[in-house]
This record gives structure tokens, sequence and C-alpha cells, in this order.
């Protein structure tokens, strides 16, 4: 823990120079000691109830027993509720909001810098992600009511959210959803909370799902409601979106000592995140009758058939949540591995002669080899956290600066979403890879804990929206929405940092190789669009996203770089700058091989018989 907060009180304050957001109306009463003292309470948080118990929440999984009434409960151990406890006692479940709802008005920058301390420690216990992303929904899209009685209430850690979209046979392919919602009976358009449906439908991979954590869970389900004929739309536009609360509640928030018809039908043994419940849910198949009908009751927002563009308000935080959690873990790998590199004595210097027996064993940080995979770990997961601080910028900047501005971006972000949640995903678990390389056979043990963070890490790759998805997205629709004016504007903002960096004689030569690749990538985009056809555009989507990805942190470190000084004599500064170099000799030149593919439109993947695996 302790390593990380100079990182994150550089990118913050040297860097990002969050302290210039205090000159913002809404962030007037902030200065650097009160974003400090939120980093302070968070990192002792994390420190004291968090770290501790990592391996303890790995190794006690979520178990499922009888409720009394005939169906599961989840049981967690003390540790979790205890972490919980303290997240939500620290405010920071509504660290963000106006301060008229309990909030703290603090930069969204400085939430996801703290929010860093959670996930290095133990990314499994969480940090109350999707409660928050549930209940920034509801304040955007939900009426009055449903905000002061369901999003004021996760806000203050009274109640808990999740997300249910996919279900056993739709996993991320969600016009396939099946989830029936029909009207509750007549006069179900008057109900106080919005109109009141009866749910039936399955949904899969429900994280917390079910746990005794909170006084009550805040599904938001995706449903279709059928149309006249008694069919389901077929497609994402029939789709809806419902409040369906775990316990049911009245207009002041208050349980009503009645149970929602929503049932716990199993746990999802996962590879990692296994301190996470991860849940299938029956809704509607009578476990528990509600109100002499059948059906989970359910509230709908927004409107009809509005259900998606709803949800993605939540799923795009969500996908920002997971790059940073990505993120954390590559850099949990790395100061385990730079420590056990630090102490580890093997092998023996090597001189004119060979290996001299005689002379004593030198720690592993000495050798070469495990140098560059430190510093490989080193500009993956730093790099990977400056990319995540400049997007959360850019969401504090889209929600309180001048109109020009905030527009840009909303385009900015629109770009970048895919690859702040992906690239993090794959390189900083391949961090987490060289961690438990560097550590040799003790790394693939459970004595070490970066067999973990590789467990925990692979599953950010998946959910969220699995690689693939964010690659098709990226290169099928972000680049060339609104007639490629978000792609314009990131080009405009690297060859900003290449005009700063191109005076500094020690970056030219890096600044240069940027310009090369930003080049490359635009002419790649262009190339893979030649035909007009989606299908072979989109063929080699994946290596485009790498490809963009290395660009993106390659500008990330040249932009970082500027801000320490050539001759620093600052050990962090020489590691930052050391990493910066890495990047660009090591990295960098890999784009080559992903956008030669993409340019051509390579059919080797496309064009092999399926007979022919």
């Amino acid at each position: 823990m302790s390593a990380l907060r100079p990182t994150v009180d550089f990118l913050l304050h040297e860097w990002l120079q969050a302290g210039r957001l205090c000159g913002r109306p809404r962030f007037a009463d902030h200065s650097r000691e009160t974003f400090d003292a939120v980093l302070d309470t968070c990192e002792r948080i994390a420190r004291e109830k968090y770290a501790p118990f990592n391996r303890l929440v790995d190794t006690e999984e979520p178990r499922a027993v009888d409720d009394g009434q005939g169906g599961l409960k989840v049981v967690l151990p003390q540790a979790t509720h205890e972490a919980s406890r303290a997240f939500a006692e620290s405010g920071m479940l509504s660290a963000a909001q106006d301060y008229e709802i309990g909030g703290m008005q603090l930069p969204y920058t400085v939430e996801a810098a703290a929010g860093a301390f959670f996930a290095t420690a133990s990314v499994s216990i969480g940090g109350g992600l999707l409660t928050i992303g549930n209940a920034n929904l509801l304040l955007a899209h939900g009426t009055e009511l449903q905000k002061k009685v369901f999003a004021l209430n996760e806000f203050n850690g009274r109640f808990s959210g999740t997300m249910c979209l996919s279900e056993p046979q739709a996993g991320s392919s969600l016009s396939d959803v099946a989830t029936r919602a029909t009207p509750d009976g007549e006069g179900f358009e008057a109900d106080p909370l919005g109109p009141r449906f009866r749910l039936r439908g399955n949904k899969m991979w429900i994280s917390a799902g079910e746990h005794e954590l909170s006084e009550n869970i805040v599904h938001l389900v995706l449903a279709k409601i059928p149309g006249p004929d008694g069919k389901l739309v077929p497609g994402v536009k029939g789709i809806s979106l419902f409040i369906v609360p775990k316990k049911l509640v009245d207009t002041e928030g208050r349980l009503t000592g009645e149970r929602n018809d929503v049932a716990l039908a199993g746990l999802n043994h996962k590879l990692g995140w296994r301190g996470t419940t991860n849940t299938l849910l029956n809704f509607g198949e009578g476990k528990y009758p509600v109100r002499g009908g059948a059906g989970a009751i359910g509230y709908l927002v927004g409107k009809p058939g509005e259900g998606l563009r709803c949800m993605f308000h939540m799923m795009n935080e969500a996908r920002i949540g997971i790059g940073m959690a990505a993120t954390a873990l590559g850099l949990a790998g790395y100061y385990a591995s730079l420590d056990y590199a630090k102490n580890r004595p093997q092998g023996r210097p090597v001189g004119p002669a060979g290996k001299d027996a005689a002379q004593p064993q030198v720690r592993i940080i000495e050798h070469a080899d495990i140098r560059r995979m430190l510093l490989a770990q080193k500009s993956y997961g730093e790099g990977a956290l400056a990319l995540m601080l400049y997007c959360a910028r850019l969401v504090d900047e889209l929600r309180t600066g001048e109109a020009a501005a905030a527009d840009e971006a909303r385009l900015l972000l629109e770009v970048l979403t895919p690859i702040a949640k992906s690239w993090p995903s794959e390189f900083c678990l391949e961090a987490n890879s060289l961690a438990i390389q560097i550590h040799g056979g003790y790394g693939y043990t459970r004595d070490f804990p970066v067999e973990q963070y590789w467990r925990d890490n692979r599953l950010n790759m998946i959910h969220e929206g699995t690689h693939g998805i964010q690659a098709a997205d990226l290169l099928g629709r972000k680049v060339t929405m609104e007639g490629g004016k978000g792609l314009s504007l990131v080009a405009g903002r690297i060859n900003a940092t290449i005009e700063r960096a191109i005076h500094r004689p020690d970056l030219a030569g890096h600044a240069n190789a940027l310009g090369k690749a930003l080049q490359d990538v635009g002419a790649a985009t262009k190339a893979a669009w030649a035909t007009g056809n989606p299908a072979e555009a989109l063929r080699n989507a994946v290596p485009y996203l790498q490809a963009f990805g290395h660009v993106v942190i390659a500008w990330m470190w040249l932009d970082v770089a500027l801000s320490v000084p050539a001759d620093t004599q600052d050990p962090a500064g020489q590691g930052r700058l050391a990493a910066l170099r890495y990047f660009f000799h090591y990295e960098l030149p890999k784009i080559g091989a992903w956008l030669q593919v993409v340019a051509s439109r390579d059919p080797t993947c496309v064009e092999i018989p399926e007979e022919a695996f």
C-alpha cells in the first residue's frame, strides 16, 4: 500500500494538477489538504480492513445455505462485513454527490485515485463500484421518488446495488434477453414508485446478487415487455429497465417486511475474485410469492424500450472501474515481485571469465532479465494508472467544464473508454504473469500472493464487455462516430504532447516515435474501412485495440515524463523516465505487426474452414 501512494500523489498533483479543479464552483470548498485527507482515510481503511484479508476471502468463498424460507442465502466471512461497513462509513459511496444528499462534492479524479487503494489491497472484497454505478444511473434516469427511495439509500450504505444483464442463454448478446416484464394488473401505471410490472426470467453472472451486507439489494434488471400479441420484440429496441428490490419498500424507503420473488438459484465458482458473490438469480419463479401474484415486482425506469440506453450509463462507469481494478492488480503484483527481487539471493555476477563460484550470491534484482520484467510491469501498471486518472479527469471536465470543453471530454471518453477497460485487463494481466515468473517456482504456489493476483485479474478481460466486444466497439463505432471527430480529438491531444516533448532533447526521439505510431494508427483505420464492409474492417479488431492502446499508453508516458526534469536526481523520477524508455524501446515497436493485419484486412482467421481447426 505504501508503494502506491507516492505514485498516486505524483499523478494527481504534479501531472494532472488536480488542485486546479478547486477553482470551479462545485469544488470550491476543497483543497490539496482535503484531497489528501480523503486519500489518507482510504489508504488506512484499505491497509487495515482489506489487505490483511485478501487471502482469506479467496480461500473462504461465499457459501449458499438454507435461508429458512425454502430458499438460499449467502454466508460471507466476517472480514467482508467489516470491510464493507468501513467503506460505507467512510462516505466514499457518495463522495462525488451533492452536499444536499450527503455527498462530499469530491472530484471524480480524486474518487478514482482513492479507489485504487481498495482494489490494490483486495479487489474481490470490493469498493462499492456496482452500488455507486447503480445509484448514479437512477440519478440520471429515475423519477424523483426512485432517486429518494433507492439511490439515496444506496449512497448512504443502507442498500446495495447490482446490474442484471446477462442470462444463461444470452451472455453478451443482449438482444437475446428473454426475461419478461408484464404490467401488474389494473392501475399498474399509478404506483408511486413507477409503473409496476411482474418479471419472470433468469439472470446469470450477477455480482453481489445475494448477500446480507446491506439491508436491501436494488437489482437493475433488463427485461422485455411483450407486445399485444404476447411476443417479445426482437433485438435491443424491445429492452426496458426495471428496479427489482430484493425486499419491498414503501415510499419512504422503509422495508415493508415483504420479500420480493427474487431467488438465489446458485453460486458461480470462479477462478478469481472469489470474495465477490457471483450468482444465478431466478426472477418470478414462485419461490417467494409476493402480493398474491406471480412474478417479481419491478418498477420501470425511464421509458419502455429505452432500457439499454439507460443501462449504458452504468456500464460505461463500470468499464472504467474494471480498468482501474486491472491496473491495481497489476501494480499489486509489481510491488510484491519488486520486494521479492530485492530480497531473494540467487546466482552470481558474471565477469570476463564467466560466473565466479567464489563470489557471494547476488540478489536477483541485479540480473538484467529480472530488471526487464520489473520495468515491463512498472511501465504497464503505472502507465495504465495514468490513463485511468486521465479518463477520470475527463469525467470531471464533462460534468463541470464549459460547454465546448465538456463536449470534447465526452468525445474523448467515447474513444478512450474501450481502451481504458481493455488495455489494462490484457497487459496488467501480463504484468501479473511476469510477477509470478520473478518469484520462480515459489510464484506458482499459494504461499505467495502473486498467483492470486493473476487469477483475480484474468476476469477483467471478460466482464463488462469482453476484449473482442470492446475492440469491435472501438474500431466499428467509436473511431468513426460523428465523422471521426473523437479520433481527431485524441490525435490532437497526442500531437499537443508531442509538440511539447520535441523541444526536450531527452524526449525528442520518443516524441518522433509517437508521432510515427499515431500516423500508422490513422492509416490503418482508413485502410480497415477502405471497402466500407464492416465484416472486413472488423476482422482484426483486437490487434487494432492492442496497437491503439499501446499508442495511448506511450502518449501517457510521454506526457507524464514532461513533469519530470530531465536531470532529476530523485529516484522516483529516474524510475519514471526509465519506464518511459522501456515502453518506447520494447513495447511501442510491436504495433507494426498488429496494424499490418488490420490495414490489409487479413482474412486468415475468417477463411479457415471450421473442419480445419
